[in-house]
């Protein structure tokens, strides 16, 4: 997918994602939705320049009009899978304390995350509800000590994790929900804070 940029190539995952797991494609709504858009158009013009690309089809008229462009064949080989071990819990809500021990190990499609991930983690709570990450999911992890301002990161706060997205400003780092319930967490200067890894997808167990 080398004639995508990084954020078409997420979309495309996205919805790759969605159809294999829901057993249907996104609506835009959905997908404005999973990448904090304010209005539906602009998920439809990531669409159609993925549609232009030759890597979705859309039947106009119609909710649920996405279609890959074409089947993905089943991986051959148990190789071709990623076996990620679901390591305890991240918040979605005020930090908790962090249980590293692995509950169990899953076979997944690398094609449902937009970057390699290295473990999954389950979600408890909902600050992070408006990007489509809802209580319990398994959200996808890529070790990283580092993140871009707005990127979705897995941070520790004083020995405790939470997924929140990262904004960096002249006044320090901040780390956002998308809950309008929920405030933002101030990261305060001499905290013990670092970032642990950055969020590439989810997997919603039935």
């Amino acid at each position: 997918m080398s004639d995508l940029t990084t954020r078409q190539a997420q979309i495309l995952a996205f919805i790759q994602g969605h159809t294999d797991t829901e057993g249907l494609p996104p609506t835009l709504q959905q997908i404005a939705d999973a990448f904090g858009f304010r209005q539906a158009c602009a998920a439809h013009k990531h669409v159609k320049r993925l549609e232009q690309a030759g890597h979705l089809q859309v039947r106009p008229n119609e909710a649920r009009g996405i279609r890959l462009a074409s089947p993905r064949p089943a991986p051959s080989r148990r190789d071709d899978r990623l076996m990620l071990a679901v390591l305890g819990r991240v918040a979605a809500g005020a930090p908790i304390s962090a249980d590293a021990g692995v509950e169990r190990e899953l076979l997944l499609d690398p094609a449902l995350f937009s970057t390699r991930p290295d473990y999954l983690l389950r979600v408890q709570g909902d600050s992070m509800r408006d990007d489509g990450i809802f209580d319990g999911d398994l959200v996808a992890v890529k070790r990283a000590d580092d993140a871009r301002d707005g990127q979705v990161v897995i941070a520790r706060i004083d020995e405790e994790i939470t997924i929140k997205r990262l904004q960096r400003s002249a006044h320090g780092l901040r780390l956002l929900p998308r809950n309008p319930a929920y405030p933002p967490i101030e990261v305060a200067p001499g905290s013990d804070f670092a970032i642990e890894g950055i969020y590439c997808g989810l997997v919603r167990p039935d």
